[in-house]
C-alpha cells in the first residue's frame, strides 16, 4: 500500500525522515496483522495513531523498534536501514550490533510501565545508561534527577514502584526512556491502564515533550490528545492505514467512511 502522507509544500520536504516504514507486512501464523503499512515520521512530528483495538497499531510500533520482526517491507531510522526486503521477498535485518545501535535512537513507553519492582525510581532510570552505555553512576545520577524534576517526581527518587500510583509509574517510565537520550519516542497506549485523573498527569508530561519538539509516535485512544497535540493523525483498521493527515482534516472532515464511523463512537 503506498504511503498516503502528503508533505506540506516547503517545510516538510526540508525535514529528513526520522522514521520511514514502507509496505510493512507482519503476520502471526495465519493472522495477518499488518497489510502493507507505510508511514513517515519527520523531525519534530507528533504523530498519533488511532483506530479500533486489533487494528495493528501496537504491532506497528513494535515492528519499528525490532520488538517484532517484520515479514517484508523496509524500516529506516534516521536514514539508516534497519530492515529491507531481499529478492526473495523476505525482510532481512542488519547485523545484531547494528540493530541494537539503531534501535537506541528510539525510546519506548509501554502501557504496562515495566518498571523493575526491586529497584527504586532512581535506580530504574539510571540502570540502562549505566549498563548499555557504560556510563558511571556519578555521570548519570544528575541527569536522572533532572528528568525526575521534569516529570515532577524528584521527591519519589528513593521510592519503590509499589509505592507509586499508576500515573507516577508511567511518568517514571517516560523519564527512564528519556534517560537514554533518544531522538524518537514511541508510546504504546501509555494511558490505557490509568483512570482519568492519572491519565491527565501522563498527558501533561507528553504535551511538555511535544512543546520541546520531541519527535513522537503515539498509539492512543485519547482523542483529545490526538486532536490537540499531534500535528499528524493516522487512522488504522484491519492492518491498514485508511486515512491520515492533519488533525483538523482527520477529525473535522474525515474522507473515509470507516474513519467517520470510528470517530462517531469515540467523540
Amino acid at each position: 500500500m503506498p504511503n498516503m502522507m502528503t508533505d506540506a509544500a516547503g517545510a516538510d520536504s526540508n525535514r529528513a525522515p526520522m522514521v520511514a516504514a514502507r509496505d510493512i507486512v507482519k503476520a502471526f501464523g495465519p493472522l495477518q496483522v499488518l497489510r502493507g503499512v507505510s508511514l513517515t515520521l519527520r523531525k519534530g512530528d507528533v504523530t498519533a495513531v488511532i483506530g479500533p483495538s486489533g487494528s495493528g497499531k501496537s504491532t506497528l510500533l513494535r515492528c519499528l523498534n525490532h520488538l517484532e520482526v517484520i515479514d517484508s517491507g523496509t524500516v529506516e531510522i534516521e536514514g539508516e536501514a534497519l530492515a529491507s526486503t531481499g529478492a526473495d521477498g523476505v525482510a532481512k535485518y542488519v547485523p545484531d550490533t547494528e540493530v541494537r545501535r539503531i534501535c537506541r535512537k528510539m525510546g519506548m513507553v509501554f502501557q504496562s510501565f515495566n518498571l523493575f519492582p526491586h529497584m527504586t525510581v532512581l535506580q530504574n532510570i539510571i540502570e540502562a545508561p549505566m549498563t548499555v552505555k557504560g556510563l558511571s553512576r556519578d555521570a548519570v545520577v544528575p541527569k536522572a534527577e533532572e528528568l525526575l524534576r521534569k516529570v515532577d517526581l524528584l521527591a519519589k527518587r528513593d521510592s519503590y514502584p509499589a509505592r507509586l500510583s499508576g500515573g507516577q509509574k508511567q511518568r517514571v517510565a517516560i523519564a527512564r526512556a528519556l534517560a537514554m537520550e533518544p531522538d524518537i519516542m514511541l508510546f504504546d497506549e501509555p494511558t490505557s491502564a490509568l483512570d482519568p485523573e492519572l491519565t491527565g498527569e501522563v498527558l501533561r508530561t507528553m504535551r511538555q515533550l511535544a512543546d520541546e519538539h520531541m519527535t513522537m509516535l503515539v498509539v492512543t485512544h485519547e482523542m483529545g490528545f490526538a486532536r490537540e497535540v499531534a500535528n499528524h493523525v493516522v487512522f488504522m483498521d484491519e492492518g491498514r492505514i485508511l486515512e491520515e493527515g492533519p488533525p483538523e482534516h482527520v477529525f473535522g472532515a474525515p474522507a473515509h467512511a470507516r474513519t467517520r464511523e470510528f470517530l462517531a463512537h469515540m467523540l
